[in-house]
């Protein structure tokens, strides 16, 4: 692995050197970085694949479907995969969850009890059925016979009703609680402690439950209800502050999917079991075993049949198996996900429920978001790191909600000399002749750059990007002199940790695009503590009842991806696709869209395949 790791080295310096030798012979400096990233954004950034003595690909190069057509056996275990470097926190139930991995496993063992059609609006084909008021504010949801939770019980319209006592209670710790919760009629007096029940929800009868909200809208239909029920006889002794680390999240968690928990190694791997009485019919599997693996042996773990497929692949490692890692078949689609750069501008109101900003804060002027933007290519890191299977990011949402992603908003692309003008223009100046540029002030600029360990590319990638603000003289230094362990990342940013300046994060944007659950005044995962009255205005008006109509919605966040290219609390850096090797053993596995039928998965011999 050292010898790979010089490489990326070795890869990094180069881009580095190439932007420098492109500065000094180009007066406009990003002349093929925006050609490169227009091309991206016309075909809806899948690129174009150059020829294999380049190794750039495209997703249009893979399926999102298993092809494998051969006869099932009966029964086997299924071994899934995490990739990542870390543990997975543990907190196995949607209620209390923040950990995308943890997501992974739950996904496994717990429904939604609404499904959703190809456009992500809700649909009466899942564990539950709805109807809709003529003013599209009150919804009546009905549970299906049938649907049981795994200790037998019956999944009623109380434990719907539960979650969302739990999740909007005084004493709720998780992340759960945003607009999609406050647009329920009373929950604001009712989570303020005003009031000891929700007025906007009534239990009608064993399986039916009624919701009025606030405010009619589109985001209703695409996941402004909460999809998930808890289990109110498993939970209801328990105190709502201490059910995040009980054992009944933690050691013993259940749902209504088509696996059951048997066991679990805290933090390595869970142990699930087939679920007969599964609402959609008993799974062809006998069961599923998930485990963490490591980047760096994730492609080992594949080749001898250790796990059968992964959460998502590393990109960077494609092109070297490539043509080797012949038991799998690699799955391919545009991920809803892009990684970015986010600044520190506020704090969390904890008592408000509310971001609030810092006029004062090290990162507040916008010139220096924007100079620090241009400084960086992110086409070249897309080719160069990812080899053409992460591309230039013009905006907050991704290509994956095709029908809103703008890909005509034009965003700062890498032009260091555009960087260097604006920083001049802002006053910031190199005054005593060390290279490093001052505040307007005259004071000693350091800016502290955080950001998560992972696989090969993850110290290569952090240093390219701090060695291009260097070069446009900003003092750029990764925070405590090392890479953070993913928690300790995520505890630390979410905590407004005075010592963070930036960060490179990533999201997993929701099927429903409107942005406000991690950009709104009112998200706590609005880690870069920024908020505005035009955001405010065009995150209300996108979920907003006149935004039923497609057109308005579109034009409505057209507007709010243009706001947030002049404003800058965070600048979008690539957009992803999502690779998913899967053993030849395995059938009936799909990544094409964010419903499954987990119960259908079917393997076709007893041991996987392995590379021989």
């Amino acid at each position: 692995m050292e010898e790979r790791k010089v490489g990326k080295w070795l890869v990094a310096l180069m881009i580095v050197l190439l932007l420098v030798l492109a500065a000094c012979g180009n007066e406009s400096g990003g002349d093929s970085s925006e050609g490169a990233g227009d091309s991206g954004s016309e075909s809806t950034g899948e690129g174009t694949k150059k020829g294999a003595d380049d190794q750039l690909y495209s997703i249009e190069d893979f399926e999102p479907v298993t092809t494998n057509g051969g006869e099932a056996i009966d029964g086997g275990t299924l071994n899934f995969g995490l990739v990542t470097d870390t543990v997975f926190e543990g907190t196995l139930n949607w209620a209390f969850y923040s950990s995308a991995y943890d997501a992974e496993i739950i996904d496994w063992f717990d429904d939604e009890l609404l499904s959703i059609d190809e456009s992500f609006n809700y649909t009466n084909d899942g564990a539950a059925t709805f109807e809709v008021s003529d003013d599209g504010t009150v919804f009546t949801l009905t549970i299906r016979d049938g649907v049981n939770w795994h200790d037998g019980e019956p999944v009623t319209a109380e434990d719907w009703a539960y979650s969302y006592e739990v999740i909007g209670h005084p004493d709720y710790t998780g992340i759960r609680y945003d607009s999609s919760f406050t647009n329920v009629e009373g929950m604001h007096e009712y989570h303020n402690g005003e009031a000891d029940e929700i007025s906007g929800i009534e239990v009608i009868d064993e399986k039916t439950l009624q919701i009025t909200f606030l405010e009619a809208g589109p985001s209703l239909l695409a996941g402004g209800i909460w999809p998930y029920a808890l289990p109110k006889h498993v939970f209801e002794d328990i105190p709502v502050a201490e059910m995040a680390e009980s054992e009944e999240v933690r050691e013993n968690p259940i749902g209504m999917g088509a696996f059951k928990v048997e066991s679990i190694v805290p933090g390595e791997s869970v142990t699930m079991t087939a679920n007969e009485d599964y609402w959609k019919g008993e799974p062809k599997l006998d069961g599923v075993t998930v485990k963490v693996v490591n980047p760096q042996t994730v492609v080992q773990a594949l080749e001898n049949g250790e796990v059968d497929l992964v959460d998502s692949f590393p990109t960077d490692q494609y092109p070297d198996v490539e043509e080797s890692l012949t038991n799998v078949e690699f799955l391919g689609r545009v991920d809803r996900a892009y990684t970015y750069i986010g600044f520190k501008l506020g704090e969390w109101d904890e008592e408000a429920g509310e971001v609030v900003m810092d006029e004062n804060a090290k990162m507040a002027d916008v010139d220096l978001r924007r100079a620090m933007w241009y400084a960086v290519d992110n086409e070249a890191v897309g080719n160069q790191f990812y080899n053409g299977l992460r591309w230039n990011a013009n905006t907050l949402i991704p290509p994956y909600h095709a029908e809103y992603h703008d890909p005509s908003i034009e965003a700062p692309t890498y032009d260091p000399d555009m960087a260097k003008q604006i920083l001049d223009e802002a006053g910031y100046e190199d005054t005593n002749g060390d290279g490093m540029r001052e505040t307007p002030e005259g004071e000693e600029l350091v800016i502290n750059f955080a950001s998560m360990s992972g696989g090969d590319t993850a110290e290569p990638l952090v240093n390219y990007y701090i060695q291009a603000w260097n070069q446009v003289g900003l003092n750029v230094q990764l925070l405590d002199g090392r890479l953070l362990e993913f928690n300790s990342f995520y505890d630390r940013v979410e905590a407004d940790d005075p010592e963070i300046d930036i960060y490179q994060g990533a999201w997993g944007v929701g099927t429903d695009v409107d942005p406000a659950g991690l950009y709104g005044r009112d998200a706590m995962f609005n880690y870069s503590r920024y908020a505005s009255e035009e955001n405010d205005r065009l995150l209300e008006e996108g979920s907003s009842k006149a935004a039923l109509d497609l057109d308005y919605r579109k034009e409505v966040y057209s507007e709010w991806q243009k706001l947030m290219v002049e404003e800058i609390p965070v600048f979008p850096t690539l957009y992803r696709a999502e690779l998913v090797p899967v053993n030849n053993r395995v059938q009936n596995y799909s990544i094409e869209a964010d419903w499954w039928e987990p119960q259908e998965i079917s393997l076709t011999q007893e041991n996987p395949e392995t590379v021989q």
